[in-house]
């Protein structure tokens, strides 16, 4: 039986995805990857080079994805099953291509960690992810924009004459096409994933790749990977080259023996095979492989302590079982972008399967043989050989046009099409997906001037070839606005800050306002920046309560800009302009949990430091807390500290005071780091 692809409806307690936030997402997302390497670290010299090769300037054109809430309602989602006689893999093609289960057949045994619900978390780089089975990475450090987003798929011949399920999208951030193809050949226990990315411009790209596998675990989970040494990245922001499988003092390759979150990317030796395992006490588990261009393997554990295990009951239900990450990169570390020259491309196969070992042997002291055990497995179950002619004889299928659409994605790839003319056989970006969010970039491509006279909430093009046709348009306070998004997106701030300032002056609106108050805010400028803060919200605010079918959008722009401009406001010093401001909002944003830590924040500012904790006191879940945002933590360690302190200062007595006597719940207990 070789793969066969159909439909299917994965039913699940799922919270709404809701809108996108409809601000410009600016900055470039809270950075829990940035870096201090010790002169003595020993980086190899890729390896250096790479991790300061490209960083990402701001999120644009992607917008941030934070609409989402907490509660979940049974809910359909759209799936695909690829299958043969031995395995049955379930596809999320409306999530980022998602694999959410890998089942063995022969064992009745499920491969991968499966989440009970669909819940989002602010993981990805512009908010929204969820945990659970196979995800691909691309874009930059982190884990991907399109995490939540719908891919293109369908069906294309596979090389055994069975069928594939492909996956394709644009990928906006770095402007790259991709694709993954999906397939069983008969009888194998492997399913096999070509993937590529094709680099269509005149000019080099910075790639990142990882593909992630989240796997069960348990006290006796060990994951093995072929090496005795790791580079350790820890979320004190270091990094640190340990030996493996022991380093201070416990047994790493095990992950509940740690303590906190932590990342160890394996250092496999030039010329050695690429896998990395997960097995259980038994000897089983999942392994994966690939050819070498995916040169990295990573571990990822959330560890045994209080906040690992707070994360994971927050991103799946209480009552269920945990998960660790192996995963697989283009380089060696998820730190560094690859560069990919002009016209070229990266493309390499990947298997996953299950593994069966001697359980003595991988989880006895000698690292060595547990190593070669599971090597030797996986040899008998998959040849190295077998990989590489597999993915040989993909190579020619990955053109092959796809034979019957099952899911479709954006039409951001279609836009492109038409910009620049692409021919990418095997990919294709018909014009049929375009919609309403390129509707206005169609008309800057077609007569040169965007439609609209007035900023509005929406997308934006950030790409050097957009800018171009932003220059070239008819000035207004519209294309002022996207130009000056462009400008910033490139690092040309000085520029930026006069397009919004001419955008604003041929009545702008709140759009422009907000930019300057970013600009005004990354540039140090505090007072500055509460005013603009002050001026786009006072606009939104009255855009807002116009009698008019846009004030909806308004009010969620409104909402949008409060969540800035109160820290704003209380950083300037301007407590109550900030208390008036979250007064002013409607009940349901008030009881939103961003706006009641923001509430206990003002309070706090205000000298009421008890009033603010009977915020915490009663409850409340932020549903967008950040991977590695410590707020909660903050806050309630301010208030403790004002309240042991009475009105007297805060010393170090006190803080120690605070600490003892107002221990953090473990509800508002995110910490990832050693505090």
């Amino acid at each position: 039986m070789a793969t066969r692809v159909r439909r299917t409806t994965l039913t699940l307690p799922a919270a709404p995805l809701g809108s996108d936030n409809p601000l410009p997402a600016l900055r470039g997302g809270q950075d829990l990857h940035r870096i201090e390497i010790p002169q003595d670290a020993g980086l190899p010299a890729d390896m250096a080079r790479q991790i300061g090769y490209a960083p990402l300037r701001s999120l644009l054109p992607a917008r941030m994805r934070d609409g989402y809430g907490r509660t979940r309602r049974t809910t359909d989602l759209d799936a695909l099953v690829i299958e043969n006689d031995r395995l049955r893999a379930t596809v999320l093609p409306g999530l980022g291509g998602r694999v959410h289960s890998l089942h063995h057949k022969p064992t009745g045994r499920e491969l991968l960690y499966r989440n009970p619900v669909w819940q989002p978390a602010a993981f990805a780089l512009n908010g929204a992810w969820f945990s659970g089975g196979i995800e691909w990475n691309i874009g930059a450090t982190g884990h991907t924009t399109l995490s939540c987003a719908p891919l293109h798929a369908a069906r294309v011949p596979a090389p055994d004459g069975g069928e594939m399920l492909r996956l394709w999208e644009w990928e906006r951030l770095r402007d790259l096409p991709f694709q993954v193809d999906l397939w069983l050949p008969d009888g194998s226990d492997f399913l096999h994933v070509g993937v590529r990315i094709r680099n269509p411009h005149h000019h080099t790209v910075p790639v990142y790749w990882w593909s992630n596998t989240a796997v069960p675990e348990d006290a006796h989970t060990r994951v093995l990977a072929p090496a005795e040494e790791a580079w350790h990245f820890g979320y004190e922001r270091t990094l640190r080259r340990v030996p493996v499988p022991h380093s201070d003092g416990a047994d790493r390759t095990y992950p509940l023996r740690s303590e906190f979150p932590a990342d160890y990317f394996y250092a496999v030796p030039d010329g050695a095979r690429r896998w990395i395992a997960s097995l259980d006490a038994d000897g089983r588990g999942l392994v994966q492989t690939s050819t070498d261009t995916l040169r990295g393997r990573k571990l990822f554990l959330w560890g045994a302590g209080r906040a690992g295990r707070r994360w994971q009951q927050w991103l799946t239900v209480p009552g269920t079982g945990g998960y660790a990450e192996i995963q697989a990169g283009l380089a060696r570390s998820q730190l560094e972008h690859v560069p990919l020259d002009a016209g070229g491309e990266f493309s390499w196969l990947e298997a996953y399967g299950p593994l069966e070992t001697d359980p003595r042997a991988v989880h006895g002291a000698d690292w060595g043989a547990a190593r070669e055990e599971a090597a030797a497995r996986l040899a008998a179950a998959l040849p190295r050989a077998d990989v590489d002619a597999a993915y040989a004889a993909w190579l020619p299928y990955a053109d092959h046009e796809p034979k019957e659409s099952l899911a479709t994605g954006s039409g951001w790839g279609a836009l492109e099409a038409a910009r620049a003319g692409l021919d990418l056989p095997g990919t294709p970006f018909g014009a049929a997906t375009l919609g309403a969010e390129q509707e206005p970039w169609l008309t800057l491509l077609g007569t040169g001037d965007l439609p609209a006279a007035r900023p509005e909430p929406g997308p934006a093009l950030v790409a050097p070839a957009w800018r171009d046709l932003l220059e070239s348009a008819r000035p207004g306070p519209a294309t002022d606005y996207h130009l000056g998004l462009a400008q910033w997106h490139a690092g040309d701030r000085a520029q930026a800050v006069r397009s919004w300032e001419r955008a604003l002056g041929q009545d702008g609106g709140c759009l422009p306002l907000y930019c300057l108050a970013v600009a005004e805010s990354v540039a140090g400028e505090t007072g500055r920046a509460a005013d603009r803060y002050a001026q786009a919200c006072a606009e939104a605010a009255r855009a807002a309560a116009a009698p008019d079918p846009a004030a909806r959008d308004w009010r969620a722009v409104l909402a949008a800009l409060a969540r800035e401009a109160v820290p704003a406001l209380l950083a300037a010093g301007r407590t109550d302009e900030a208390a008036q401001l979250l007064a002013g909002l409607r009940q349901t944003d008030q009881d939103d949990g961003r706006f009641r830590l923001l509430t206990a924040q003002v309070l706090l500012a205000q000298g009421r430091p008890a009033a603010a904790r009977e915020i915490f006191d009663a409850g409340f879940e932020v549903a967008g807390l950040r991977e590695g945002d410590e707020v909660l933590g903050d806050t309630w360690y301010a208030i403790a500290e004002r309240l042991v302190a009475g009105g007297g200062p805060v010393t170090e007595q006190v803080r120690a005071e605070a600490r003892s006597g107002h221990p953090l719940p473990e509800r508002y207990d995110y910490r990832m780091r050693p505090v």
